[in-house]
């Protein structure tokens, strides 16, 4: 007989872990991102539907319906299979009814939270309410072990799904991943990942990143599902409760972004009340001079807690590493949510401002320039009086609609204005001495988005066979407006910058230019699930609209297009073994067309769409303390450059990145975690122009990429914690003719934290230092499919410190 274990005991980590790593969290209400606790109260029975079938689906299926947490050790249902329940019964009614036979029971731990253990031949096994650590609020779902990555992402039209259940790419990060590295934007938290890179300088006008070695800019970054409503330039980190990373072309399930990315996605999740007061103040400095502080404040309340209220708060500001540049950043956003028996409602607001002095710029290399010495480069060659002043006001509402047990309506809708001014000068070398001309010109952007999706799930069988129906409509639209003036051009250096006059009288004014860019689109897809749902395939397909207008000092422009296309895209996900999957995927999609940039002859061309095909294949390993992913992959679309000689942006036949992905994440030794991986790509042109480029390596893609961070935790200091992370990128090349090459380059950071208590309070400290060994080097040549090329140089050594006391 199991032996008691009276409820006073708390149990130790590593009694805790197992069951903490292997854990299955079926909290699947129609959105995994609230639960509905009007439905938790045993003593009010309700009508339940659940087929007949293999345990673990049926478990998740009442779960889901139940609003209530239920952990699973993988091992116990693994193989069995439950009668399934039809009728009215209370939560622990149905559970019975489902674990029937099974020789398994339901053991409570918590409000709203159960655990399921063998059944013991006589007696009970009793568990504390604490056995079970975060099961229970918070958006971030179950936490995989080592609490930097999140077992659940969101897939868009196909919902929120584990990592081991679907047949894509994806690794999603927690918000603790993002306090621990002090991450104050995206750019800061894709750092880990290898699959991502930063294509832009972090103190610069804006962040821009490639996935697979393909664009990703800010503007493809979705908001709890909606594109183009987070901030265009940058976006803060401190809004974020997770941030879910998809590789590969995912139009089917994201629909066409509004930039055309095609590498991958981001998703960002904003953050929810949880069960628990949240009362938080972050206290923080970074290299050379600034300061800042945030708050977190989140509560619940109303009948059940139905209601729920977030707000998160920044401001921080101070010079940078970089001489004569600072960065004063603000943020505000207010995040309001209700949770009841079928009804489900969120609505997030938010205002940003960001105001940056000598923001640095890439810096192009003219066609008789060598690529330039980073090492030499030793002073911030953005003017002083250069400046970056960007404001977005955003708002989304959300919601979910419960018609009956098997069908579920969702929706969103989300709005932004941003104005955007900028007084700054291209960084154009003309020669080996690292000469150029300042060439001031004062650029203005105002940006209006409005975007929505609506959509309904149906869950149902045909005989064995499990289906997810999901019908889905979207809608995009932005309007955009350009101005400015041009200012007399002036001297400078890379290696030794000349201050020159600021620019006061123009010589020109820029001709103003207004777009309208549409976007439609209506998806279906079908998960089948075979064998007790052991194999998912996923099929579907989606029609997609765009349409772009635009006006030159209100003419009428001709490069205006409207095109449609019906793009199939598909994914089979084989569970091997309850620990390892197998899965492969097909995705098609139409991208919006590239635009011209300003250091084009052409600038602001207008290009028709483009047709991107993705194949991948892949494996997923969960060993319960630690995963393993792999993933071999092939994404062909249209290359895009800008002529060295005649400056012409525009297309120049096609490229084919095939690679290889390898992630890992996880705590594989107690109090010793893993986060990091390696991608290898084989980029190659095609059909360039005359067969001039075909054959050479389509420039801006690395080989390699490799990422590797660690965490110990010090046994003998009880709350301290070591960290490390590298991250190496093969050597790029700058253009289609593979003539001029930036280094292969390596940046190791380091840091620790210790976390403490004071008189009952939650202490964390935490320093960083990046790029310790302080080296200069081109860390981007851009993006190949980038319509503005150009070296991003490395950022200092930057000193990150921050404290945190939870109250």
């Amino acid at each position: 007989m199991p032996a008691v274990m009276p409820c006073s005991t708390r149990l130790t980590p590593s009694r805790l872990r197992p069951l903490l790593h292997l854990s299955l969290l079926l909290s699947l209400s129609a959105c995994p991102l609230f639960i509905t606790a009007g439905w938790a109260a045993d003593a009010d029975k309700r009508s339940y539907q659940v087929p007949a079938g293999s345990l673990s689906a049926a478990l998740t299926r009442f779960a889901g319906l139940a609003g209530v947490n239920l952990s699973v050790d993988p091992a116990l249902v693994s193989g069995r299979n439950s009668p399934g329940l039809s009728g009215d019964f209370a939560v622990e009614e149905g559970f019975a009814r489902l674990l029937q036979g099974s020789g398994l029971q339901l053991q409570p731990v918590g409000e709203q939270a159960y655990i399921l253990t063998p059944a013991p031949e006589g007696g009970s096994l009793q568990l504390a309410p604490t056995s079970i650590l975060g099961a229970t609020g918070g958006s971030d779902g179950e936490v995989y072990a080592g609490g930097q990555v999140a077992r659940k992402g969101s897939q868009g039209l196909l919902g929120s799904k584990d990592f081991m259940e679907t047949p894509f790419s994806m690794t999603t990060y927690t918000s603790e991943a993002v306090k621990n590295q002090q991450a104050r934007t995206l750019g800061d938290l894709v750092a880990s990942d290898p699959s991502v890179r930063a294509t832009n300088p972090a103190g610069g006008r804006y962040e821009q990143f490639t996935i697979r070695g393909l664009s990703l800019f800010n503007s493809d970054v979705s908001y709890n599902g909606l594109y183009g409503v987070l901030p265009t330039y940058t976006i803060d980190m401190e809004m974020a409760d997770r941030v879910d990373i998809i590789k590969g072309p995912s139009q089917l399930i994201n629909g066409i972004s509004p930039r055309g990315s095609v590498g991958g996605g981001i998703n960002v999740v904003p953050k929810r009340a949880s069960d628990k007061p949240i009362t938080s103040f972050t206290g923080s400095y970074a290299s050379n001079n600034q300061l800042g502080g945030a708050v977190d404040i989140g509560r619940r309340f109303g009948e059940d807690d139905k209601f729920g209220i977030r707000f998160n708060g920044v401001k921080q500001s101070g010079d940078t590493e970089w001489d004569h540049q600072s960065v004063d950043r603000d943020m505000a956003v207010l995040g309001l949510d209700f949770r009841g028996e079928r009804l489900r409602l969120s609505t997030d607001v938010g205002h940003t401002e960001r105001d940056t002095d000598a923001p640095q710029e890439r810096v192009i290399v003219g066609a008789n320039a060598q690529v330039p010495h980073a090492s030499e480069v030793r002073s911030n060659y953005a003017q002083p009086w250069s400046k970056a002043r960007t404001k977005d006001t955003f708002g989304t509402v959300s919601g979910e609609f419960d018609v009956s047990d098997s069908v579920m309506l969702y929706g969103g809708v989300g709005a932004r204005k941003s104005n955007h001014d900028f007084l700054r000068h291209a960084v154009s070398i003309t020669n080996d001495a690292g000469d150029f001309s300042v060439q001031p010109r004062d650029f203005t952007r105002d940006e209006n988005v409005r975007t929505g999706n609506f959509g309904v799930r149906n869950w149902f069988h045909t005989g064995p066979v499990s289906h997810e129906i999901n019908l889905a409509a979207s809608y995009f639209y932005m309007d955009f407006e350009n101005g400015g003036a041009r200012y007399a051009s002036a001297p400078s250096n890379l290696y030794n910058p000349v201050e020159t006059p600021t620019p006061n009288n123009p010589t020109r004014q820029d001709s103003k230019v207004y777009t309208e860019n549409r976007s439609t689109g209506v998806a279906l897809s079908d998960t089948l699930g075979f064998f007790d749902d052991r194999v998912l395939l996923t099929l579907g397909a989606r029609w997609q609209r765009v349409k772009v207008d635009d006006w030159t000092d209100n003419v009428k422009g001709n490069t205006a297009y409207d095109e449609e296309k019906v793009s199939p895209s598909g994914g089979i996900l084989f569970k091997a073994t309850d620990k390892l999957s197998l899965y492969a995927n097909y995705m098609e999609g139409l991208s919006q067309g590239k635009i011209a940039p300003s250091t084009s002859v052409n600038e602001d061309e207008i290009f028709p769409p483009f047709i991107t095909r993705s194949v991948e294949v892949g494996a997923k390993y969960d060993a319960g303390p630690f995963a393993v992913t792999a993933a071999v992959f092939r994404i062909k679309q249209p290359a895009y450059e800008t002529n060295a000689n005649t400056r012409v942006f525009g297309p120049n036949g096609k490229r084919e990145n095939t690679g290889v992905e390898v992630s890992m994440f996880g705590e594989p030794l107690d109090g010793f975690r893993l986060l990091g991986g390696v991608m290898y790509i084989d980029s190659e042109l095609k059909k360039t122009t005359d067969g001039l480029f075909d054959g050479n390596r389509a420039p801006a893609t690395p080989k390699y990429n490799v990422n590797l961070g660690a965490e110990y935790d010090v046994r003998s200091v009880q709350g301290l914690t070591l960290t490390s992370r590298a991250i190496y990128s093969s050597s790029q090349y700058l253009d289609q003719s593979n003539v001029k090459e930036i280094d292969a380059w390596t940046r190791m950071d380091v840091g620790a934290r210790y976390a403490f208590k004071v008189d009952e309070k939650n202490v964390t400290l935490r320093g960083n230092i990046e790029n310790v060994a302080n080296k200069r080097y081109w860390s981007s040549a851009g993006a190949s499919d980038d319509s503005e090329p150009g070296l991003t140089l490395s950022t200092p050594r930057t000193y990150l410190l921050s404290a945190t006391v939870d109250f």
